[in-house]
């Protein structure tokens, strides 16, 4: 039947029906991106792609072993895909399990980031006034899952009580940084790549070189309370905003987290090196 005659028997239902089904399909492929965004998986679909690639310039150039072990690959690689993925294919049944693997409404998103703004800043709060040394990494975009495996998982629920409860000095999970990714404590005692920007302070501490690299390397939001001065600073897009008040930092975190709240600057200095060493 040629092409022309094929869209004329399209009645305007078919028209609507097969529009919906391409924007499903489109849809189901990009949430099923956004569970594997930022762990090894990606790194395997980007191998899968170099075979594809590889089987059909064999086929071309009449490469007949390699087309075949080409093909073995991908003929038996379903698998290695099932085995590899074992994390990610656990964690989106899970999420449809829960009914979570589409969207949450706005508001119940915007819900949900404001009780981890207020446990945040109760627990950065607290260990402030007591000077407990504190960091905490919060996922954005930029996936941190390579640092995540650095530490010992947790996939807790964000509590103050559990914040604080990590960070107490001697305790097994206090040396370290806790991330926090996709609205949850994914880990503790993970290890942060350390800034090496010749413009830093010979003052600032591991904590805040720390998060001074993360945020050079990542769009995360990072958040430091020093051991020494119990001073709060926080992290992005390697600019530090240091010796934030407790008002400012609460305003910073919701401008940064609450997607709702309208974009304000917080009252800090950037790149305001001064004091003691904050370790």
């Amino acid at each position: 039947m040629p092409f022309a005659d094929y869209f004329a028997n399209f009645t305007i239902l078919d028209y609507i029906s097969n529009i919906v089904d391409v924007l499903l399909v489109w849809y189901v492929i990009y949430k099923l991106i956004t569970v594997i965004r930022g762990t090894k998986a990606v790194q395997l679909l980007k191998g899968i792609f170099v075979i594809v690639i590889v089987q059909s310039f064999s086929g071309f150039l009449g490469f007949k072993t390699l087309g075949w072990m080409m093909e073995q690959a991908l003929t038996w690689g379903f698998l290695a895909v099932i085995i590899i993925f074992q994390p990610e294919l656990r964690r989106a049944l899970e999420q449809l399990g829960r009914g979570k693997l589409f969207s949450k409404s706005g508001i119940q998103e915007e819900e949900e980031q404001k009780q981890i703004v207020e446990s945040i800043v109760k627990a950065v709060g607290y260990m402030a006034k007591r000077r407990i040394g504190a960091l905490i990494s919060i996922e954005r975009e930029t996936g941190l899952s390579d640092y995540i495996e650095t530490g010992i998982s947790l996939e807790s629920n964000v509590s103050s009580e559990l914040l604080i409860n990590i960070f107490i000095p001697n305790t097994p999970l206090h040396d370290g940084a806790v991330v926090i990714q996709k609205n949850r404590v994914a880990a503790a005692a993970c290890y942060l790549p350390l800034s090496e920007s010749p413009y830093i302070s010979k003052e600032l501490g591991t904590r805040h070189r720390a998060a001074l690299g993360i945020s050079e390397v990542t769009d995360s939001i990072t958040i430091v309370v020093s051991e020494e001065t119990g001073s709060v600073s926080v992290t992005k897009n390697a600019e530090l905003h240091r010796d934030l008040t407790m008002e400012a930092f609460s305003e910073l975190l919701q401008n940064e987290i609450i997607h709702t709240t309208k974009v304000r600057q917080p009252s800090s200095s950037k790149w305001a090196f001064r004091g003691k060493n904050d370790g």
